[in-house]
């Protein structure tokens, strides 16, 4: 796939060119915007080596969709209609079930692959993408069943070269689960942030006090709300499933502290503790 065209030249598209180009330094990026400052600075970062449109798109061998989930969802349709017969097109969503509803029916849908590659940074844009992002990264990648076997071949061996490991899930339990372990974790962090900056109205000194543990518990809430608003909209049942198990949690917190029962709370984050031992597995 040596001629690929990439929909968004921020943080993750602009990441996945520089890991591609690097693997196939043959490949040729076409970089696609609404916003023509976005692929001047793609280009002066070398991220891209040439501009594009989506009329252009018959000519792609692989096109990547690396915009807001919102816009996908708009624009995927266009996209398959665009694309030859030995085109194959890729999304990044950090949501996936409205994404693969929207193109289910269409003529093309086997020239498509939902996937989600969880990797990231708080930042966002061109200036971003930073190389080797997706090495030891997990690629989920959602109705393989659906997409012609020799593109989705093609596909996968791609972005098992740049360092991903593959994980095959359905929508539904994608949604699911990404909501636990990323969606969550980026309101709680708005939400510190939001708590801090409230108070710090009052007491000016607050910022001057606030440690490592701070920085990297509110780092999240750098994250842009253009992206994550419609991330939040269009997992929206299983986020407030998530919120209603995380405040019942906060919940019972307070009311231990309102009793005085610090062995209880010992007892919780003792239990808690159990997490590094799942992460230092996933690492």
């Amino acid at each position: 796939m040596n001629n690929i065209y990439i929909i968004g030249v921020g943080l993750i598209g602009g990441s996945l060119a520089i890991d591609i180009k690097k693997k196939n330094p043959k490949a040729v990026i076409h970089g696609i915007s609404r916003k023509e400052s976005t692929l001047d600075e793609a280009l002066a970062l070398n991220l891209i080596d040439k501009k594009a449109t989506l009329d252009d798109l018959d000519k792609a061998e692989l096109v990547i969709v690396a915009i807001p989930v919102d816009a996908t969802v708009k624009i995927l349709p266009t996209i398959l209609d665009k694309i030859s017969d030995n085109g194959l097109v890729v999304d990044a969503g950090s949501t996936k079930q409205d994404i693969c509803k929207v193109v289910e029916n269409h003529p093309k849908r086997r020239n498509f692959l939902a996937m989600h590659p969880i990797a990231g940074t708080e930042y966002s844009g061109p200036s971003a993408a930073i190389e080797g992002l997706f090495v030891g990264k997990t690629n989920i990648v959602c109705e393989v069943e659906k997409t012609t076997f020799k593109l989705q071949e093609k596909a996968l061996k791609l972005f098992s070269d740049i360092g991903m490991r593959m994980r095959y899930m359905n929508p539904e339990a994608h949604d699911k689960h990404i909501a636990y372990v990323s969606h969550l974790s980026h309101i709680s962090s708005f939400m510190l942030g939001k708590t801090v900056i409230d108070k710090e109205k009052n007491e000016r000194d607050i910022f001057d006090m606030a440690g490592s543990g701070f920085a990297s518990t509110v780092r999240l809430a750098k994250s842009s709300p253009e992206m994550w608003t419609p991330i939040f909209k269009q997992n929206k049942e299983n986020v407030i499933e998530t919120l209603e198990e995380y405040i019942n949690n906060l919940t019972q917190f307070k009311e231990l502290m309102k009793r005085d029962d610090f062995e209880a709370i010992f007892n919780e984050m003792k239990q808690t503790n159990h997490i590094k031992d799942i992460l230092n597995g996933i690492s």
